[in-house]
């Protein structure tokens, strides 16, 4: 993992290096922008700052999508409920959809490390001063002592104080612009796509693997297109 972030960051600064000298209409051109009007970001803030877009900005919802979509199709009741209720221009369910969908299946397993600024015991386990905590939020988002009939997809819930977006200090600030990226793509899926429904069995789905991101590598659906009597395209 190290090998690869610290890959990444050469690739990103050789990126902008490069972009200097052609300046487009792109997010990475805006940062050099940015630089040269007096904000003061050295190369080195800049590819830090495009990586964590790449990480928190596009990841998380591409999982978030994938991941919801999943849940939808494996519990048809409710794939009807929410395909009705956005054809009927229901927009208070489509809200509450993508929260339970964030506290079903979110993309983001575990919170950034913490470390123990002092010793104490937590959950019956000794923790001493500097040890990594991490904290398990897909675990949380199913307590039973918080959420009734966790294991079960209810889009209308509407107690459901999750962590997909973290809590406090470290609540996402992109939250509103993911929530809005969920509710339009999944609209616009299901008003386009009325009869999509998974490809393939779900066991044979294949999942990424990571230390804090969960997300599919493909979710391959059938749908037959509108307005056409063919057979179902996948």
């Amino acid at each position: 993992m190290g090998r690869a972030v610290r890959r990444m960051r050469g690739y990103l600064g050789e990126l902008i290096h490069r972009k200097r000298g052609e300046l487009g209409d792109d997010l990475i051109s805006g940062l050099i922008r940015a630089s040269d009007q007096g904000e003061q970001l050295s190369e080195d803030e800049a590819a830090s700052m495009a990586f964590i877009l790449l990480f928190a900005g596009f990841e998380t919802t591409v999982n978030l999508i994938g991941n919801g979509m999943l849940a939808l199709l494996r519990n048809p009741a409710e794939l009807a409920r929410l395909r009705d209720a956005v054809v009927a221009g229901d927009e208070a369910l489509l809200g509450t959809a993508v929260e339970e969908l964030l506290r079903y299946d979110g993309p983001v397993e575990l919170a950034t490390w913490r470390f123990a600024s002092e010793p104490l015991t937590l959950g019956g386990a000794r923790v001493e001063r500097g040890d990594p905590v991490l904290v398990v939020l897909a675990a949380a988002d199913r307590d039973p002592a918080r959420f009734a009939a966790p294991d079960v997809l209810d889009l209308g819930r509407a107690d459901n104080p999750h962590l997909g977006y973290g809590h406090g200090i470290h609540y996402c600030l992109g939250a509103p612009l993911a929530r809005l990226e969920a509710r339009t793509a999944l609209a616009t899926v299901l008003r386009r796509l009325p009869d999509v429904r998974l490809a393939v069995e779900p066991g044979e789905l294949r999942w990424r693997g990571g230390l804090i991101m969960r997300g599919l590598r493909t979710l391959p659906v059938a749908f037959t297109p509108e307005g056409d009597g063919s057979s179902p395209r996948w």
